[in-house]
């Protein structure tokens, strides 16, 4: 304070990017890959019970998709939250989006790579 022998003092923290919004897109791209193993293992192994490995692969990449999404807005909402100043202050709103997109991408890709093996499986 100007005029007294006392100061205040402010850290200034830099911003850090959020785990959760990286954690978010390493899932979502995780899911996305697991939605090509779904389709590959549907459409080779139509003759020979291929419908229950892509069912079970899709059951890993839907949840996959489904946790993407859940943890990029819990991401997102961890950005957004105001702290006051010498709190650590997160960033990555971008990062968190991506994985949102990429965790629902994922997940319709398993869901599609599914009914695309029962379609060849069935038939």
């Amino acid at each position: 304070m100007p005029g007294t022998p006392f100061g205040v003092v402010h850290l200034d923290v830099p911003a850090v990017t959020s785990g959760l919004a990286v954690g978010s897109l390493v899932t979502g791209i995780a899911s996305i890959l697991v939605s090509l193993l779904v389709a590959c293992v549907g459409v080779v192994g139509a003759d020979a019970d291929g419908a229950w490995a892509a069912g079970a692969f899709t059951t890993l990449g839907a949840l996959t998709g489904a946790g993407a999404v859940g943890v990029g807005l819990f991401g997102l909402r961890q950005i957004r939250q105001p702290l006051p100043p010498p709190a650590v202050r997160f960033s990555g709103p971008g990062l968190a989006w991506v994985g949102v997109s990429c965790g629902g991408v994922g997940l319709l890709l398993n869901v599609g790579g599914l009914g695309l093996a029962l379609l060849l499986g069935l038939s």
